[in-house]
């Protein structure tokens, strides 16, 4: 009786039947799907604000726009697929003449594959925001009260975890679309890796050295995230270490990827652990520069690299021999820093200083030499 009465109050016009629906039905699809998106934009500001004042205790640094970013807009997809499934619930979905009865029809079999496999992966979406929020939470604490080292630490395990993680969560959001979507056997499938896993970890030997090579770079720790090293011909400033390998910024500004499987069987030279950069060259006198010159120029010389408060005590300068290009004089000396930049700065500094006391004195290069090649910094 009461549908009777609803289905008089709807005008004729709107039960009109197109594909086995009446107009109406389409129309309140239609509303639900609206509805759906007013109130997923209004529950998402709402719930943005009151989540930020919930947790902004808690989460030193993170901003109502990143708490927005990671975890809002996965929240907010979910609640798009739940009124997408309410509204296409409303509908009808005919069978063709020749089907067979008690099966379902295959546009709503299609349409609630299509509605699982987005709840999945909306809620794997929403776990691997959860993990960077959490990281993201750690890593902001860390930068405001640890101290150096444990940040050089933070830097180079969070990225590590927060990749291993989010490997996990895909896996197992994979075996769940596989079981629940497309019907597949997970037990039986896990099983038949079992039988085939010499098989597979002989065709990723190499993904799984580099995989073992990551976590002994973490444990032992030869360089970390910031630091600038040379392994083999390979030279750069670490900026990521990954499962498979870490990313250097090389001195032309170049991403270079290298496979961390290289990074620990070759001799590595963490540049930025030293506590001092060397320079060492050799400079050439003509023959009319006397033996008085040369000691004046070499005492005025060492003095102002002793005075450099960069520069360390073990200061050589020598007259190391005499040749047909004129008197040689080796000089050598270390620079407190590990900024090259800085250290650059020092050498020129003290190369005008040089320069001047050969003046001052009255000394002269050779104007022309067979120099040696100069030593490495």
């Amino acid at each position: 009786m009461q549908e009777s009465v609803l289905a008089a109050a709807v005008p004729a016009f709107l039960r009109r039947e197109i594909l086995g629906n009446e107009l109406i039905d389409y129309i309140i699809a239609g509303v639900i799907l609206l509805l759906g998106a007013v109130l997923n934009r209004l529950l998402s500001r709402l719930l943005s604000k009151g989540l930020f004042r919930l947790t902004k205790r808690y989460t030193a640094g993170v901003t109502e726009g990143e708490l927005h970013d990671l975890l809002i807009q996965p929240l907010g997809a979910l609640l798009f697929l739940i009124s997408f499934y309410l509204a296409f619930s409303v509908l009808r979905y005919p069978l063709p003449p020749l089907a067979v009865k008690g099966v379902e029809p295959w546009p709503k079999v299609a349409l609630l594959g299509l509605f699982h496999l987005g709840v999945i992966a909306t809620v794997v979406w929403v776990v691997i925001s959860l993990v960077d929020f959490a990281l993201l939470v750690v890593q902001r604490r860390a930068e405001l009260t640890a101290s150096l080292g444990t940040r050089r630490l933070d830097n180079q395990f969070l990225p590590f975890a927060k990749d291993l993680l989010k490997v996990f969560v895909v896996v197992i959001g994979l075996l769940v679309a596989l079981g629940q979507v497309f019907g597949v056997n997970v037990t039986a499938l896990i099983g038949g890796l079992g039988i085939g896993g010499l098989a597979v970890a002989f065709a990723a030997k190499e993904s799984l050295e580099n995989l073992l090579a990551s976590f002994t770079i973490f444990i032992d720790q030869p360089f970390g995230v910031g630091d600038l090293v040379t392994a083999g011909s390979v030279s750069g400033t670490v900026e990521k270490i990954g499962f498979r390998s870490t990313r250097l910024r090389t001195a032309e500004k170049s991403y270079l990827t290298v496979p961390n499987k290289s990074m620990i069987d070759k001799p590595l030279d963490n540049l930025s652990l030293r506590t001092a950069r060397r320079v060492g060259f050799t400079i050439y006198f003509d023959q009319k520069t006397t033996s008085s010159q040369l000691q004046a120029i070499i005492a005025e010389a060492v003095e102002a690299m002793l005075a450099h408060p960069l520069v360390t005590k073990d200061v050589q300068m020598k007259f190391n021999s005499i040749s047909p290009a004129g008197k040689e004089v080796t000089v050598q000396y270390f620079v407190e820093t590990t900024s090259y930049d800085e250290y650059l700065d020092v050498k020129e500094s003290l190369n005008y200083r040089l320069v001047e006391a050969v003046e001052h004195q009255g000394g002269s290069f050779a104007s022309s030499t067979t120099v040696a090649p100069p030593a490495t910094a």
